[in-house]
């Protein structure tokens, strides 16, 4: 049989073929989860000190979507961002620049246009991991919730922190009071790979778990509570934009 393969281009794409159908039509898992992706951006940013009152400025952009408090919407169609770690929103900021997270709306709301450089990451990254948190959140059905604490804490506790505080070193995100709906659909985009930027042992750890564990383990996370003073006041607004509507948390 004659050789058509007459340059390494063409070489490299039947070697690629080969390696596509011999995993059964998937993408190779590395190439799917790329494991710790730090954009440099990320780690620029990460190292400066943030300047609250342009980070307070900046976030005026991100009011339409995630709310003056930052409290997202029961629908999970926004998460609460309000208190979370700071190297945690850096990351994922500097991934949606990057390309390594995809949503076309934050792509364009982090942009250069829209947030500028590292500087501008770092504070409004600050400002919002200051905001307190609420805890009318989306709780999801809570069925079993000791079966939800037991697999929670063999599963997610060492990345996510024992009551789902996050870890600030290697950039886990804090778990608590956090709406069921955003975690959950998260969770199934790292499982089948649309969530480019995840961790890829998450992604082996949660391949095969069943629908029942994923809910226990999500509504237990959504219960936890952050420390009293992370937590605002009843009735608490933000004093930096006053009379801006507010999202009505559409359960």
């Amino acid at each position: 049989m004659p050789c058509y393969l007459k340059t390494p281009r063409m070489i490299a794409t039947v070697l690629c073929l080969a390696l596509t159908l011999s995993t059964g039509g998937s993408i190779a898992e590395e190439e799917k989860y790329p494991e710790k992706i730090f954009p440099e951006e990320f780690t620029q940013a990460i190292e400066l000190e943030p300047d609250l009152e342009n980070g307070k400025q900046l976030y005026k952009k991100c009011i339409a979507c995630h709310g003056p408090e930052g409290w997202g919407t029961h629908s999970g169609t926004y998460p609460q961002i309000a208190g979370q770690l700071k190297s945690v929103i850096i990351k994922q900021l500097a991934d949606f620049r990057a390309g390594n997270r995809d949503n076309p709306i934050m792509r364009a709301f982090s942009s250069q246009r829209a947030l500028g450089g590292p500087q501008e990451i770092a504070d409004v990254a600050g400002y919002i991991a200051n905001l307190p948190m609420t805890t009318d959140v989306d709780k999801g059905p809570v069925l079993r919730d000791d079966e939800g604490e037991k697999h929670y804490q063999e599963m997610c506790a060492k990345c996510h922190g024992k009551n789902g505080e996050g870890d600030p070193e290697d950039h886990g995100p804090t778990l608590y009071i956090q709406h069921f709906s955003y975690l959950k659909r998260q969770f199934d985009w790292i499982r089948n790979g649309r969530r480019r930027n995840a961790d890829l042992k998450m992604s082996r750890q949660i391949r095969d778990m069943s629908a029942r564990k994923e809910v226990d383990i999500l509504s237990y996370s959504a219960q936890l509570l952050p420390p009293p003073e992370k937590i605002a006041s009843p009735g608490w607004t933000n004093p930096d934009f006053p009379g801006i509507k507010r999202h009505t948390l559409p359960r």
